[in-house]
């Protein structure tokens, strides 16, 4: 086994379990990666894109450009592997102001993404479920209006119920939420199956063609913005890191990494997760936009179940199911992820030090726990408009974040180049420099303001208050953080 080091002050300081094996992280970034997008947007995908082509061809190149810094990630974690080790990282290289500024923005990526998810379920419990006429009570009980939106009573519900079973596990320690994280891993790859079948004994390649089209007056009142086929590859592209975001949870669980693992192997399981996923929605772009003509596909508010029905009762029955499940993966990885964050950012007292605390008993970090499952419980009652301001915003948080992984492993290698690898990144720096082009350049896509996928007002505004946030608790604990470390006291590192 190739061991590392650098890992024994972690495993001595945190008092963490170390019970998870590569498997699990495995089953714990795709999870994430792959909860229920694939299922509500597939058709939305095709409409921004004009065509299941694009979308395809937007999916495969946003896989490609994030393999590397997937890499980077493998590389980081395998040297340093704590909790929130992206913190000590930029930290170490750049700066406790850098470093700060990056833990913050990966908490953009990742924290809002555990109401996201909950706000999904109950979305689709209030779109669809809902239309079986024996389950019209859904909506027998609505609650208010908000941006738009109807928040029915019983959706919130059950969208709580799941909600809570996460925060439990999660209370539990990193082994029970793995456990989850497995099966889920399992349900999701049988619906993936299921909708391939259903393409291969009734569908046609013709029904993807043409290659690109443009489309309006749809269910969800999206049209196709892009005038070319370029245009429409691009109009998805800058929409992939948030349905590849996930593969980051992994590095942020390490120090949980059952003793004896190998480190080597370990660096690839970001980098597998990602192409493993990748493949994933590329089987269902194909597998959905060929089981009828793709224009008459995306007519309905949730097109992938719609042609389910439409076919066989039972194949819609189970793919229900599995996309009503779908949201726990997600939820349970970036739940575990945002509070390791949270613990790395205590330690470094760049938050309150309560933040550090681990629970004696699940080697849980508690006050981390404490604060998700509020803003996860909060997610049921923001309503189904919601979703698209927090896809961006958190798309922007995390790639940024990820921009600053490269920067960091670049650096890593040049001030420290004896510090143990066991895995390094494919090309050497020039693989590293890939991962930081691909980074900066999709955040590019966001911020600059005549790019079509620039971020608008309500987003930015989003985006600025939580910055402004930072600013405040890093002007609060800053000082007390750098003070604390100059008198030896233990940090993440």
């Amino acid at each position: 086994m190739a061991r590392n080091p650098s890992a024994e002050p972690a495993r001595q300081e945190g008092g963490m379990q170390k019970s998870l094996s590569l498997f699990n992280f495995f089953t714990i970034g795709f999870g994430a990666i792959i909860g229920t997008g694939w299922v509500l947007l597939v058709g939305d995908w095709m409409v921004l894109g004009g065509g299941p082509i694009p979308a395809m061809v937007a999916f495969a190149i946003g896989a490609v450009l994030l393999v590397p810094i997937g890499m980077v990630f493998g590389e980081l974690t395998a040297a340093i592997p704590i909790s929130g080790g992206i913190i000590e990282y930029v930290d170490r290289t750049c700066g406790r102001k850098l470093g700060f500024l990056t833990g913050w923005m990966l908490l953009l990526g990742n924290a809002p993404l555990c109401p996201w998810e909950a706000i999904a379920i109950s979305t689709l419990l209030t779109d669809r479920f809902a239309e079986f006429p024996a389950l019209a009570w859904l909506r027998s009980v609505k609650l208010y209006t908000i941006l738009g939106a109807d928040v029915y009573l019983w959706p919130t519900v059950i969208a709580l119920g799941f909600a809570t079973l996460v925060i439990y596990l999660n209370f539990r320690g990193a082994g029970a939420a793995a456990k989850l994280s497995s099966f889920l891993t399992k349900a999701l790859l049988a619906g993936m199956v299921l909708a391939m079948l259903v393409s291969l004994f009734t569908g046609s390649p013709d029904n993807a063609m043409p290659f690109f089209s443009q489309v309006s007056d749809t269910a969800n009142g999206m049209t196709t913005e892009a005038t070319s086929f370029v245009g429409g590859v691009v109009a998805v592209l800058v929409m992939t890191p948030f349905f590849y975001a996930g593969f980051d949870t992994i590095p942020q669980q390490a120090e949980e990494a059952s003793e004896g693992i190998n480190w080597k192997k370990f660096g690839l399981v970001p980098a597998i997760a990602l192409l493993a996923s990748g493949a994933f929605y590329l089987v269902c772009i194909y597998a959905f936009g060929t089981i009828v003509p793709w224009h008459e596909f995306v007519q309905s508010s949730v097109p992938a179940l719609a042609v389910l029905e439409r076919i066989n009762i039972f194949f819609y029955i189970a793919m229900l199911v599995i996309a009503t499940l779908g949201p726990l993966g997600p939820m349970n990885a970036f739940y575990g992820a945002s509070a390791r964050l949270m613990l790395a950012m205590g330690r470094k007292r760049m938050l309150p030090e309560s933040f550090a605390q681990i629970d004696p008993r699940s080697g849980a970090p508690r006050k981390a726990n404490m604060v998700l499952a509020v803003l996860t419980l909060v997610g049921p009652f923001l309503g189904k408009n919601m979703l698209v301001p927090l896809t961006n915003v958190a798309s922007l948080g995390f790639i940024f974040a990820c921009t600053m992984a490269g920067v960091a492993c670049l650096r890593l290698r040049s001030t420290e180049p004896d510090l143990p690898r066991p895995y390094t990144v494919a090309g050497g720096k020039a693989g590293i420099c890939a991962a930081v082009v691909a980074g900066a350049a999709i955040v590019a896509l966001m911020v600059v303001p005549a790019s079509p996928a620039a971020l608008n007002g309500v987003e930015w505004a989003i985006t600025l208050a939580w910055v402004a946030v930072g600013a405040v608790l890093m002007v609060l604990f800053g000082r007390k953080g750098a003070r604390g470390a100059s008198q030896g006291e233990p940090s993440a590192g």
